[in-house]
C-alpha cells in the first residue's frame, strides 16, 4: 500500500506535481490551508464584510461555499449564496435543489437570478434563436456574459462587499490561455485572485485559483458533500479545446498549469499598459455599468430580439 508523505496513512491521492502522496486526512487540510493562504495573502475578506458566493451546485461551488461559510463565522462576516437559473432543461433544474439544500444545511440566506424573468428568455431559447438567425455564436458566449452580469447586479442589490466564484487552476489557466490565442487584453487584465472593477461593479474574488481541479472534487467527495457532477450540454467549443491541450501537456509534464500561472501573474502588472483608456457609463437599454452605448448583455440580446429588464428579480426558495 502507498503510504501518506506526511502522516504514514494509507494515500488516496498522487500529487504529481508536488512529487508527494496524500492520505484523506491531509487532502482536506491541504486545500483548506491552501484557501485560508489565498484569503490571508491577497486580503481577499475583511472582517465584517458580506460576502456573495457563486453556487451552481456544482463540486467547486459547492466546496466554496462550505469553506468561504465556515471562515467568515470566524470573521463576523455575512455570506449569502447566489445561484443563476440558465433555463437549461434537464440540467439547471437538477443542479439548483444541490445549491440550496446546501445553503440550508449552513444556514444562509440563497437567492437566485433567473435568465427567463431578466433576459427575456431561457438559455435554450436563446440558443434556438441564434441557431435560427444562424449567428455562429457558440451557446457559452451567451451564456457567460448573461451569467457574469446577472451575479454582478445580484450582488450589488445584496449590497455585498465582494462576490467569491470557485474558479480552480484549471479555470484559470484556461481562461489566461485563451485569451492569449483571442489576444483579449481586457479580459486577460480581468484575470487574478482579485479584480477591483469600477462603480457599478462589485470586487470579485477567486480563493480556489491555485487549488487544481481534480482536488476540488476530492475534497467534495472526502467530505461527503451533495453535488452536482453532469456536465453542461452546451460544454464544448474552444474552452474544451484548450482544456484537453492542458490536461494532456500536464500527464507528461506536471506543474505545467502552476508554471503558466506563475508567469502569468508576473506579466499582469504589465497588461494594463496595453489597454485603451475608458470611461464606465450606463447601458441606454438595462442601465448597467457599462464602456460602450449598449452593455455586451443587451447587444447578445437585441441581436435576437430580446430585451432585458431593468429591475433584476431575485427569488428565494419557498
Amino acid at each position: 500500500m502507498l503510504r501518506c508523505t506526511f502522516c504514514g496513512r494509507g494515500a488516496v491521492y498522487d500529487r504529481r506535481y508536488a512529487g508527494t502522496l496524500l492520505c484523506d486526512r491531509c487532502l482536506i487540510k491541504s486545500v483548506e490551508h491552501r484557501f485560508r493562504r489565498a484569503v490571508a495573502e491577497h486580503k481577499l475578506i475583511a472582517p465584517n464584510e458580506k460576502i456573495a458566493v457563486a453556487v451552481s451546485g456544482g463540486k467547486d461551488s459547492v466546496v466554496a461555499l462550505h469553506l468561504i461559510a465556515d471562515y467568515c463565522r470566524h470573521k463576523n462576516c455575512e455570506v449569502v449564496a447566489v445561484s443563476v437559473d440558465e433555463g437549461i432543461r434537464g440540467y439547471r433544474d437538477h443542479s439548483l435543489p444541490l445549491a440550496r439544500e446546501n445553503a440550508e444545511q449552513l444556514g444562509l440566506e440563497h437567492v437566485t437570478a433567473n435568465f427567463k424573468n431578466t433576459c427575456g428568455a431561457t438559455l435554450d431559447e436563446i440558443v434556438k434563436a441564434a441557431r435560427r438567425r444562424k449567428t455562429r455564436l457558440h451557446p457559452c458566449t451567451y451564456c457567460g456574459v448573461m451569467r457574469r452580469s446577472l451575479l454582478n447586479q445580484a450582488a450589488r442589490g445584496l449590497g455585498a462587499d465582494k462576490l467569491a466564484t470557485a474558479h480552480n487552476l484549471d479555470d484559470e489557466v484556461q481562461a489566461i490561455m485563451l485569451n492569449y490565442v483571442r489576444g483579449d487584453f481586457a479580459r486577460l487584465h480581468r484575470l487574478g485572485p482579485i479584480y477591483q472593477p469600477r462603480e457599478g461593479f462589485v470586487p470579485r474574488i477567486k480563493p480556489f485559483r491555485e487549488i487544481p481541479e481534480k482536488e476540488m472534487a476530492l475534497y467534495a467527495l472526502l467530505r461527503n458533500l451533495k453535488v452536482h457532477l453532469a456536465l453542461c450540454p452546451y460544454a464544448g467549443s474552444i474552452h474544451g479545446e484548450i482544456r484537453d491541450f492542458l490536461n494532456n501537456f500536464e500527464v507528461n509534464h506536471p506543474n505545467t498549469k502552476f508554471m503558466i500561472l506563475r508567469m502569468f501573474d508576473r506579466l499582469k502588472p504589465h497588461v494594463a499598459q496595453a489597454l485603451p483608456s475608458f470611461s464606465i457609463g450606463e447601458c441606454l437599454a438595462c442601465g448597467e455599468p457599462t464602456s460602450g452605448e449598449l452593455c455586451k448583455a443587451c447587444e447578445l440580446l437585441g441581436g435576437l430580439g430580446f430585451k432585458r429588464r431593468k429591475r433584476l428579480i431575485l427569488s428565494e426558495p419557498k
